[in-house]
């Protein structure tokens, strides 16, 4: 290892260690862990033999563990109204018979090690084509994760792993590593992965081999959490959807309008497209549409082109590049689930390594998404905007809304669209076009090397 990488993965652990130390403080106090607690009480109720989305029942086993729920409506919905698929509980039950802190450390460790992990080997990518800038790039996600290691969501590991799944199927090395770490972000965030598991279905090839490889284990690993929860209580899917509606209603914490604070004015604001529109008209009729049709045609045209297209490293880490931001617009999306941006380093490396102006308008888009949906950034928006009296009853009030408190969906827009250009214009693999570009980066990444 040359003395270049050493410093680079020292910085690398620097930025990461940051980010744990202060999270995992905030963690360790009594309102820490806000995410982790509803998975992990969750999965309690099923090994007590009790149904993880009743309400009651998991009220219970807070009272028997000497815990009182907190009194804020809010607060007491985060800890006890559960959303969670049943495969998800598969993971955390493991452990969830032991103490609650003791659990948490395990849990936190663990996320920091495949985080760090996922970060590294998307370092270890784009440092093939730009070293400064991808580790520019990667110091910046990992030194703004604080609420990550303070919530505990699960996201992390999803997140994580998915971009581990990613590294495995493109380097074709631990292949079968690689579909477990695919197999169990799905099972646990669907709507993380989903996409991107997606992609690797509809680029064909071997591709296509590991995506059915992947479906497959992903079911014989839920399977078992259906029965098991189904034996408990038959009925969870209506408990499951009533959770839901509830936490989708206006002022919930998953309504994106307006009304919701932990939705709209928080640090772990939601990030959909959802947001934006229903600025305009806070009517879930009106808003979930008119996100599903702007982020639809721009998918539309991403999957036409991914199914046209030849198997190649460079086309695939361009479709990834693409497609993380219209998975972060489309649906529910908190800054925590933006750590998928990592996906996004290896194709701004190869553009900065090609040079011109669109390596500069690479490294803005890039920098602008990670560094709005980073946690100091956004606390020090929340900050600033604090004050601000925006109303949404007025256009101009509305577009105000949009500029100040809601950048970050229009920046990922930004991000999606400035992509799918970039991946629309890459030259057949058929022509000299593709043939010059693959040396020209071949040429960059041996000189590298030297």
């Amino acid at each position: 290892m040359t003395m270049g990488r050493r410093l680079g993965l020292l910085l690398l652990l620097l930025s990461g260690a940051f980010s744990f130390f202060l999270g995992f403080k905030v963690a360790r106090t009594a309102s820490g862990a806000p995410d982790f607690r509803p998975a992990y009480y969750g999965a309690r109720c099923l090994l007590q033999h009790r149904n993880p989305y009743k309400l009651s029942e998991v009220e219970g086993v807070y009272r028997t563990d000497g815990l009182e729920l907190p009194s804020a409506p809010v607060q007491r919905q985060v800890a006890t109204v559960n959303i969670y698929l049943p495969s998800a509980y598969m993971f955390i039950a493991p452990v969830a018979a032991l103490p609650y802190g003791t659990t948490l450390v395990i849990w936190l460790t663990l996320l920091a090690g495949i985080f760090l992990l996922a970060a590294a080997l998307m370092w270890d990518v784009g440092n093939r084509y730009a070293s400064g800038v991808s580790l520019f790039l990667i110091c910046i996600v990992l030194a703004n994760s604080e609420v990550l290691f303070a919530g505990g969501n699960p996201a992390g590991i999803a997140v994580s792993l998915c971009i581990v799944a990613v590294w495995c199927f493109l380097q074709g090395r631990f292949v079968p590593a690689g579909i477990l770490c695919m197999a169990v972000s799905l099972a646990i965030k669907p709507h993380d992965s989903g996409l991107v598991w997606f992609y690797f279905l509809l680029a064909g090839g071997v591709y296509r081999k590991r995506a059915l490889q992947t479906l497959a284990v992903t079911v014989l690993l839920a399977l078992p959490a259906i029965l098991w929860i189904s034996h408990i209580t038959p009925h969870w899917i209506v408990d499951w959807q009533s959770n839901l509606a509830m936490m989708l209603a206006r002022g919930g914490i998953l309504d994106p309008g307006p009304a919701s604070r932990p939705g709209f004015r928080d640090l772990g604001m939601i990030i959909s497209l959802q947001t934006v529109f229903s600025v305009f008209r806070d009517d879930p009729r009106i808003y979930n549409p008119a996100s599903y049709l702007a982020c639809g045609v721009l998918l539309l045209a991403w999957s036409i082109t991914t199914f046209r297209s030849r198997l190649s490293k460079t086309n695939a880490w361009f479709a990834l590049a693409a497609l993380v931001p219209l998975v972060l617009l489309v649906t529910y999306h908190r800054p925590y689930d933006a750590k998928l941006f990592l996906l996004t380093v290896p194709a701004c490396a190869m553009l900065w390594a090609e040079g011109g102006l669109i390596r500069w308008i690479a490294l803005l888009v890039n920098s602008a998404a990670l560094v709005l949906t980073g946690d100091i950034p956004l606390t020090i928006l929340l900050m600033l905007t604090r004050n601000l009296h925006l109303s949404v009853s007025t256009l101009s009030g509305q577009i105000a809304t949009i500029v100040f408190a809601r950048p970050v969906p229009l920046t990922l827009l930004a991000m999606g669209i400035f992509y799918l250009w970039v991946y629309l214009r890459l030259p057949s693999p058929n022509n000299e076009g593709y043939l010059q570009h693959g040396r020209q980066v071949a040429s960059y990444s041996r000189a590298i090397e030297r």
